[in-house]
């Protein structure tokens, strides 16, 4: 989920990267009867499910805090290949029936366990402060039944959940400036605190959460660590690093023995990426998975789906404003995301 009134423009593009592009024909949007961004795709039973927000013209001023970005439900999308028909299942869950929502649903996650699908999502409880909520169904495509009450101890938004070769499942999250982030670095809300950037550009960058989920998968099992993102000399990044260091977007997935961790770069507006040996980290800087979309930013999943002669490729999901041109109306897409022999990824010029 982004935010911002420094908004670049249509066909931003930074500084090039002396990296191997992957660059295709380009991809057009999945679905234009409504306005998605955000896309967490999974693969159930065979068959792709994309739960993306769903971007709605709200009338509201554009801010730093995204209070624009004013969603109030959350549809599910489904193909049974890439290039397949896409269908639009409906509303899968709405504001109105989380009783303790108060505005703004906005990127959700999804996962599934012991029979029982889960959807994450964030959203600012009556006090205004983002809280993540889980909700259940027996479907993929829900309907989705909210909890009473938000996660224990949870706050900030873009929920992502990973689960382990091993059964254990873990979820990222967290997003400064309108995510609140930056608010929550004494262990509690400071709703004085500041709008932006929590610390100095010398000081280590505010970066992501990773807890361990229950066995139920409705609470943290323990408290939230940080996740530590280093560079290549084992140095934490920088508050003033603004290409690489962590703004909102987490996504982790497994390829081989390493464990990636992308993120959006926010207001740079780079997907970029780092890898380690645990789910916890710390991370090593890698690079850029995506230079900047048409858009204010963008906002990712990557997942691994089997093609029809059971060999297998990887593909990234993430939004830009094609359909609209409006940073708030955003359309999502899907493109194969390709490695280098060595693991690493090749760069994608959009």
């Amino acid at each position: 989920m982004i935010f911002s009134k420094h908004f670049f423009g249509l066909g931003i593009l930074l500084s090039a990267y002396n990296i191997g592009y992957s660059q295709t024909e380009a991809p057009k949007p999945l679905i234009k009867d409504i306005y998605t961004a955000d896309p967490s795709a999974h693969v159930f039973d065979g068959r792709i499910y994309i739960y993306p927000s769903h971007d709605i013209e709200a009338n509201i001023a554009q801010d730093d805090d995204g209070s624009h970005f004013d969603m109030r439900d959350y549809h599910v999308l489904s193909m049974d290949s890439i290039g397949g028909k896409v269908v639009d299942h409906g509303v899968a869950l709405d504001i109105k029936d989380i009783p303790w929502a108060g505005r703004q649903l906005w990127a959700p996650d999804a996962a599934y366990k012991n029979g029982v699908y889960y959807l994450y999502f964030p959203v600012k409880d009556k006090k205004d402060v983002f809280r993540i909520g889980v909700a259940t169904s027996s479907s993929p495509t829900g309907p989705f039944k909210a909890e009473p009450e938000p996660m224990k101890g949870s706050y900030s938004i873009d929920p992502a959940v990973f689960t382990d070769t091993d059964g254990t499942s873990y979820l990222y999250f967290g997003g400064i400036w309108g995510g609140q982030l930056q608010r929550w670095n004494k262990g509690q809300y400071n709703a004085n605190g500041s709008k932006t950037d929590l610390q100095n550009d010398k000081a280590p960058a505010i970066s992501a959460r990773v807890a361990k989920l229950s066995q139920d998968m409705k609470q943290m099992a323990e408290i939230p660590k940080e996740v530590v993102i280093l560079d290549q000399a084992g140095k934490p990044l920088l508050g003033g690093d603004h290409d690489r260091r962590f703004f909102e977007g987490a996504w982790v997935h497994k390829y081989e023995d390493l464990y990636y961790f992308s993120y959006s770069t926010g207001d740079t507006h780079l997907l970029t990426y780092a890898t380690s040996k645990s789910p916890y980290g710390p991370f090593t800087y890698q690079g850029v998975i995506m230079e900047p979309v048409t858009g204010w930013t963008t906002h990712h999943s990557i997942v691994e789906i089997k093609q029809k002669d059971q060999s297998s490729k990887w593909f990234i999901f993430y939004h830009d404003v094609e359909l609209s041109g409006q940073t708030h109306l955003r359309n999502i897409k899907v493109r194969e995301l390709k490695r280098n022999s060595d693991g690493s990824i090749q760069t994608i010029r959009p």
